[in-house]
């Protein structure tokens, strides 16, 4: 008697930005290894972008297949540039939703393509894993965009029990919310750390007594408070002319691209100063 193979089950796993790439990584191994289970990936949003520096290379250079490439960003700062790329990406991942037909769709956050991938999943019956729902964040419309994910959503993979406990307020089946705890620190936990001497040669960044690590994201509710919070910042960094800083650009939300033109400014005003004391060695990633 021949026995009938079982049909693996596929999992799809979305993410459009680097940043939630490595959080999903060590997720995507294992799924990877699993020989009941077919890891389908789908690179978005600025993972496509030269203007971010074509992201989705990192994910095949770690050895992973890409089995869709869905385009959907406009080059746009401005809050109907968001959501044209919303209407975009439903539209897109209509398509490729349909043709991958995954038993499962995995989204990680509260990112605005990530909004669109639920929606077109949601219409279309594919059920919706989501991971660090529950949360909240202020100044941004994450919020909103990560309960409206929560809503849509059939299995809830929270990071704390605080989270827990609000997404089963909003009315989700307990049984199906899960206490699984941040995903990014497993990925810290199996990461092999460099020493200082490696990190300076890869980053070609040569560290001082003092140094900075400084990332500014956009509030994207309060979209005017930026250039005032931005000055701040700034002039808070110039009580430290010693250090040596490394900044963090802005993704591609509402205001990212004015973050991150404030920030070639202040660094081209500072690397143009005379230097009459030890300066800032400025490195922007």
């Amino acid at each position: 008697m021949v026995k009938k193979q079982l049909q693996k089950r596929k999992i799809a796993i979305v993410t459009g930005t680097r940043a939630e790439y490595g959080l999903l990584y060590w997720l995507m191994r294992e799924i990877k290894a699993d020989p009941d289970l077919e890891l389908q990936v789908i690179a978005t949003c600025m993972h496509l972008s030269p203007e971010f520096g074509f992201t989705y290379r990192f994910i095949e250079e770690d050895g992973f297949s890409i089995d869709a490439k869905v385009e959907m960003l406009l080059s746009s700062d401005t809050a109907i540039g968001t959501a044209k790329s919303i209407g975009l990406c439903i539209i897109s991942f209509a398509d490729t939703l349909h043709r991958l037909a995954p038993d499962v769709v995995v989204l990680l956050g509260d990112r605005f393509e990530s909004l669109a991938v639920a929606q077109a999943a949601l219409v279309q019956k594919i059920p919706l894993a989501h991971i660090h729902g529950g949360e909240l964040s202020e100044g941004a419309i994450d919020d909103a965009i990560r309960h409206s994910i929560t809503k849509m959503a059939h299995l809830h993979f929270v990071a704390a029990d605080p989270y827990q406990k609000r997404i089963i307020q909003m009315g989700e089946n307990p049984e199906n919310v899960f206490n699984f705890g941040a995903p990014g620190l497993e990925r810290i936990a199996r990461m092999k750390l460099l020493d200082r001497h490696t990190l300076e040669k890869n980053i070609q960044f040569q560290f001082g007594e003092a140094n900075f690590l400084v990332t500014y994201l956009p509030a994207t509710i309060t979209i005017e408070e930026n250039a005032t919070a931005l000055s701040a910042l700034f002039k808070a960094l110039d009580a430290f002319p010693q250090a040596k800083i490394i900044f963090t650009k802005a993704n591609a939300d509402e205001a990212g691209r004015f973050v991150n033109a404030k920030i070639d400014e202040y660094v081209y005003k500072i690397e143009s100063e005379p230097v009459h004391l030890p300066r800032w060695e400025i490195l922007i990633i």
